[in-house]
């Protein structure tokens, strides 16, 4: 069953009912802000930083841009990428390729133009839909992608002589469904990897992949056609979209929501009434400093509907839950463990019913299996590392255009995942490390997420990153990069002292001040901070010398 005739069902059963909702709280704030200072009253059409299409239009508006690809040439197989922020037509233009047999395939917003151009060539895309925030990225090399691939721009403005009008062209096509044959053993979609050795890969996922991404987001969250989903992070990753089709598969209401404040985000949950709420671990530790510095208070807002507090992405501190629940205990809360290439979240997963096991990913998911394996391959003992592989339904089905990669990442049905990971004795799986981020000091692997997550329960520590840098003795030494919470201070010796309970070679041995970067999707960009600091220290030797 492909993933569409779920929302051609909604469209039929819940016609007139919401399907989704745009938020952008800071056009509204950017708005008052202007008009205070011309002190006239404030004008907030709704319009303006609010709007929601039904499941009925929702289908209307997928119906007319298949059509509108199809009558362009757009075929069976083809592909057609995605180059926009979240908005209220991102979801029906990615339904509207599914509906013609193309593949979709979504950029990540940050792509510059270099990337967009190696991944429109890698994944040998036909047409490219974009909004007004990539016009400056696309026009130097518009003449280029647009000698062989249809151009759609969607966006206020003028629309720019390389491109087509999406909004205008696709008002004018069928809104009737096209009677295109589609298995589930076809393919449907491209995602790209983070890119963090290099330029991404491509990942290649059929249509039983989004199924059974749907069906394991109700299994473990239990989404009913009352929840609404508050939908934050980006829409072209795999762990929003997932996410969003537990909505999809039940009919329910979501919200995108443009915008990270807490602020925001608890007036999303109030007035949106939202019930299902997924977080990356530094917003959850914005809303709960915000509480702790009094700058938000609860009894401000309509909470008592919000009933799941979910987060992926990243090892999540057992910390910041504990902390979570002390100031919302009523919420249930998952962890959600996934890769682009397991088709996202969920492959392995806590469960709502384990929070005594917090600090786990848990076991494996609705239809997944997991297993931890050696450098050979073979399964490891219980308690011992090694590295996590899964297998199910939603592992991609290959690397496009890619076979080595692909050799190396899938075995006998298994996805090697690249992350380190152990079991305990209960069946459940904790993640070490990445495979790519242990450092070897002086022969001994040492995992920085052990040290993070110690550091993470500091009360000044916000956010950190442990890293290893070059040592012409050792290899390698541990760099512990700290970011500090607004209002706190915290020294090197402080961190010291802290970090005296730690065995001595895990004690990071620098310590450095500063931002923790992340991608969109919360992951610590690492492999910047070890471009940034092995480059620093070579610096600083070479000073010294």
């Amino acid at each position: 069953m492909p993933i569409t005739d779920l929302l051609e069902k909604n469209s039929k059963l819940y016609g007139n009912d919401v399907a989704l909702v745009e938020l952008n709280p800071e056009i509204k704030e950017i708005r008052r802000v202007t008009w205070k200072e011309f002190d006239l009253m404030e004008p907030t059409p709704a319009s303006d930083y609010r709007r929601e299409i039904t499941w009925h239009v929702f289908d209307e508006k997928a119906n007319r841009f298949a059509n509108l690809l199809l009558s362009r040439g757009i075929k069976k197989g083809d592909k057609v990428a995605i180059l926009l922020m979240n908005c209220l037509e991102w979801l029906p233009i990615y339904f509207g390729i599914l509906k013609t047999g193309a593949l979709a395939v979504p950029f990540n917003f940050r792509y510059d133009t270099d990337e967009i151009k190696y991944c429109a060539e890698l994944a040998e895309v036909n047409a490219i839909v974009f909004g007004n925030h990539f016009i400056g990225r696309l026009e130097p090399i518009a003449d280029e992608l647009g000698r062989n691939r249809l151009m759609f721009y969607l966006g206020e403005g003028g629309c720019p002589s390389w491109a087509e009008d999406y909004t205008h062209l696709a008002a004018n096509c069928s809104s009737q469904a096209p009677l295109i044959d589609i298995t589930d053993e076809d393919d449907a979609a491209i995602y790209f990897s983070s890119g963090t050795t290099g330029f991404p890969k491509a990942i290649l996922h059929n249509h039983e992949s989004l199924m059974h991404a749907a069906r394991v987001e109700q299994h473990h969250h239990g989404q009913t056609k009352e929840d609404v989903f508050l939908c934050i992070p980006p829409l072209y990753h795999t762990g929003a979209k997932m996410h969003w089709f537990g909505s999809l598969i039940s009919g329910g209401k979501a919200v995108l929501l443009k915008g990270t404040k807490p602020k925001y985000i608890l007036e999303a949950v109030s007035k949106e009434h939202c019930s299902i709420v997924w977080l990356l671990v530094p917003w959850a530790q914005d809303i709960l400093d915000a509480l702790d510095r009094g700058d938000l208070k609860l009894s401000d807002y309509e909470l008592d509907q919000w009933r799941l507090m979910h987060i992926g992405a990243q090892p999540v501190p057992p910390s910041l839950i504990r902390r979570w629940k002390a100031y919302f205990p009523k919420h249930q809360y998952d962890t959600n463990y996934g890769l682009s290439e397991s088709i996202g979240p969920g492959c392995v997963h806590l469960g709502v019913e384990n929070i005594d096991k917090v600090g786990a990913i848990g076991v494996p998911g609705f239809g997944w299996k997991a297993k931890i394996v050696d450098e050979d391959g073979k399964e490891v003992q219980q308690g011992e590392v090694g590295e996590l592989c899964v297998k199910g339904p939603g592992v991609m089905t290959c690397y496009y255009r890619n076979e080595e990669a692909t050799a190396e990442t899938l075995k006998d049905g298994w996805l090697f995942t690249g992350d380190m990971a152990r079991q305990d004795e209960d069946g459940f799986y904790f993640l070490v490390d990445r495979k790519k981020d242990v450092i070897i000091s002086g022969g001994e692997n040492i995992y920085p997420v052990q040290i993070e997550d110690f550091l993470r329960a500091h009360p000044a520590i916000k956010d950190v990153a442990v890293i290893g840098m070059p040592d012409q003795r050792l290899g390698e030494i541990t760099a512990a990069i700290i970011e500090v919470k607004e209002g706190f201070a915290c020294s090197e010796e402080e961190i010291r002292d802290y970090c005296m309970k730690l065995p001595r070679y895990k004690r990071p041995v620098k310590i450095i001040f500063a931002d923790i970067p992340r991608n969109p999707t919360g992951k610590i960009e690492k492999p910047k901070l070890r471009q940034m600091y092995s480059v620093e220290q070579l610096v600083a030797r070479e000073n010294e010398g």
